[in-house]
């Protein structure tokens, strides 16, 4: 069977009028002999408001029933669309991950896919039938309805491309492709026709809101091509796929940017081994996400100053953890909320020399100062003061050409 896995999110499913679009869409692949799989998120909405009324019951919800509350969410989609489709005419039936089914494993609100069930599905298929399935859900081994955390349902759509060896994965939203940077940031932005998946992943995990970062590493595991569109557009959208497959001679793919960065720096701790564990393993233990991390050692070797960057809602609780923590001393503990995080990414660094000087001559002649830095192979991360965030895109953009 010739396979095509249509993956559409909560905007392009927000209003009855956008799922008639959105069947019409499927409809068009139809015409095109292509045996379509549909994955729906939940109408744009529906997830937060759920998550409000939990809050309202509990402030410490059961994590299971959590599960069950914000997957329902999907379920009222995938039953609007298939609703639509058998209205045109055409056989169509939703499905709950549960009723194929779609295994899962991991702690409840973030758990992963292991394995599809393909038989019922592959049955409806040559039957001529349109399966509407729930994205972001499964079940896992007890029986208990599971969740792939937000934006899970691109990965809904990607693992079942890859168990029902899927021609094409598609992903629609309401952006048109990948940018360069946030075109709400930045009007010269530029879609990218061809990206990497790492590339793409550095661009989700440092702010890109495009796609969940563990739904483009399940791509990438999986050798599976994304094209990302616009369900509000008929234009080209972007091929996520592996390196080998792009032909591009710019060295830098995109930018991208966060603003909701906070940063920590502990003066003068008494430098011995284990130190640093001692502060992070808290953090760790009430999941608490440590990004960026320096550490200056005195001259006397003694004592040492350590910054690190958190996320600035998990700010307060980093605060009550450090000073309650009994196996550091130290003698300041200075918190500062106004910074953002820029990161340049792509491959083409890898072989090209110069690459971190250009980054930060061209911030310097713009006066902005750089507070933290931190690299991979196919990134350069650096932490400003947040008001500087805009003149740094745009001097970013300007420098690697990426308005051209």
């Amino acid at each position: 069977m010739k396979i095509v896995v249509l993956k559409f999110g909560g905007t392009s499913v927000g209003t009855i009028e956008r799922i008639k679009k959105v069947a019409n869409i499927i409809i068009s692949y139809i015409r095109k002999r292509y045996k379509v799989i549909v994955v729906s998120s939940a109408m744009s909405g529906i997830t937060n408001d759920l998550i409000k009324k939990s809050k309202k019951i509990s402030n410490n919800f059961d994590t299971s029933e959590y599960d069950v509350l914000v997957s329902t969410g999907e379920q009222i989609a995938c039953s609007l669309i298939s609703g639509r489709l058998n209205h045109l005419g055409y056989k169509s039936k939703s499905y709950m991950g549960w009723q194929i089914p779609i295994i899962t494993s991991g702690t409840y609100g973030s758990s992963r896919i292991t394995n599809i069930n393909v038989k019922k599905i592959n049955k409806f298929l040559k039957l001529g039938g349109i399966p509407v399935i729930t994205g972001f859900q499964g079940v896992n081994l007890n029986l208990r309805v599971t969740t792939l955390g937000r934006g899970g349902s691109d990965a809904s759509a990607i693992m079942l491309s890859k168990f029902f060896k899927a021609q094409k994965c598609i992903i629609y939203t309401d952006v048109d492709g990948v940018y360069t940077t946030d075109p709400n940031a930045l009007k010269n932005a530029k879609k990218i026709k061809i990206i990497s998946y790492e590339e793409m992943l550095e661009m989700a995990s440092l702010g890109a809101k495009v796609m969940q970062p563990a739904s483009i590493q399940d791509a990438r595991l999986n050798r599976i091509d994304i094209d990302v569109k616009s369900s509000f557009s008929k234009k080209n959208g972007t091929k996520i796929t592996k390196k080998k497959n792009i032909i591009s001679n710019k060295i830098i793919r995109g930018i991208s940017f966060t603003k909701n960065d906070a940063k920590v720096t502990l003066i003068g701790i008494k430098d011995k081994p284990g130190i640093a564990a001692a502060i992070f393993k808290p953090l760790s233990l009430n999941s608490i996400n440590v990004d960026m991390v320096v550490q200056n050692i005195s001259a006397n070797g003694k004592e040492t100053d350590l910054t690190f960057t958190i996320k600035s809602e998990d700010l307060y609780k980093t605060q009550k953890l450090i000073k309650k923590n009994r196996k550091i001393k130290f003698r300041n503990l200075i918190f500062d909320k106004n910074v953002s995080k820029v990161s340049i990414i792509g491959v083409g660094m890898i072989t090209t020399p110069g690459v971190t000087y250009r980054m930060f001559q061209a911030l310097a002649k713009k006066n902005i100062n750089i507070l933290v830095i931190s690299t991979s192979e196919i990134k350069i991360s650096v932490l400003i003061n947040k008001k500087n965030i805009t003149k740094a895109i745009s001097v970013l953009h300007k420098e690697f050409k990426l308005d051209k």
